[in-house]
């Protein structure tokens, strides 16, 4: 795994620290991850899929 940098919002991070303090989340690198691989998957792996299927026409 790599290690990156990213700049945050203070309210992002305390935003993200609440979900770890109730638990959610083991902590905020976990929290992040996850909302990265969320992301991910909507918007490339999902949508690769669709076009796949629709034969690269943005299905309605």
């Amino acid at each position: 795994m790599r290690l990156i940098a990213v700049h945050l919002p203070e309210r992002i991070i305390s935003d993200i620290q609440r979900l770890v303090d109730r638990g959610l989340y083991p902590n905020r690198s976990e929290a992040i991850r996850i909302a990265i691989r969320d992301l991910l998957k909507r918007e490339l792996w999902e949508r690769s899929v669709q076009e796949t299927i629709t034969g690269g026409e943005v299905a309605e």
